[in-house]
């Protein structure tokens, strides 16, 4: 065998990364991002968090998510873990909302913020239109006669609205001004992980801690009676550049 085709066999033996052959390599403000954070420890959440912040920044204000992974069967209806919390300090977006109600509640809701209200003429302009343009919509338990037609364009977006999101109920003002102000949805995955956004890289430590915390409290009292083992298996902070942080739950 000449040299030529034995290194070419050695070439082709190497390991290599998962992934396109052709994907753009770490930039040196990844890697070394990723390199102030122990892959083996887990972090407090005062801990976590200033070392998030301490990372290089990218050239945007960063979304700082959340990541829980859940002790759950998410095939199993009663195990699904879904539903809406209000954080203490806001996103640190302006969430635009939509609302389906009629009559006297729809002058109401765009009092409390709502960006476009409407009934039957809503869902035609989304079922026609393919009109997406909004993070949250809001519906009144009445009006689901005309949502119900959009479950399979806003179902896989998650964006339908349903009652455990809090996203259909009577009081549409009082959803439209939560959402506005920082309320969250979440949804557990197939994989029995639940995200979340918690904030800004810019926030103040205080400010992500605040709202980290009351999202991991919330998630621990909307466990799933029929759920077995550990609950809560693992936690992740990151931000939207950078590399995730493991956290230490509380006993």
């Amino acid at each position: 065998m000449s040299d030529t085709t034995e290194k070419i066999e050695q070439k082709s033996h190497k390991r290599r990364r998962p992934g396109p052959p052709n994907r753009r390599q770490p930039s040196k403000r990844h890697i070394e991002n990723k390199s102030k954070v122990d892959k083996i420890k887990k972090y407090s959440l005062e801990e976590a968090v200033n070392l998030l912040k301490s990372t290089k920044n990218a050239k945007m204000d960063e979304t700082v998510d959340i990541v829980m992974k859940l002790g759950i069967d998410p095939r199993k209806s009663e195990q699904m873990v879904r539903g809406s919390v209000s954080l203490p300090k806001g996103i640190g977006k302006q969430l635009k909302v939509i609302a389906f109600v009629e009559g006297d509640l729809a002058e109401e809701a765009k009092k409390a913020g709502a960006d476009l209200v409407g009934a039957g003429d809503l869902v035609d302009k989304i079922l026609n239109e393919n009109w997406m343009d909004f993070d949250v919509a809001i519906a009144h338990p009445g009006m689901m006669r005309f949502v119900g037609k959009l479950g399979k364009v806003l179902g896989p977006k998650g964006k339908m609205p349903s009652p455990k999101s809090g996203t259909v109920t009577p009081d549409v003002v009082k959803a439209v001004t939560e959402f506005k102000a920082g309320k969250v949805e979440y949804r557990a995955d197939s994989f029995g992980n639940v995200h979340a956004p918690v904030g800004k890289k810019s926030f103040p430590p205080e400010n992500l801690i605040a709202n980290i915390d009351t999202f991991i409290e919330h998630i621990k009292q909307v466990k799933p009676p029929t759920a077995k083992g550990t609950y809560i298996q693992k936690v992740v902070i990151s931000s939207t550049m950078g590399p995730g942080v493991p956290i230490e739950l509380k006993r």
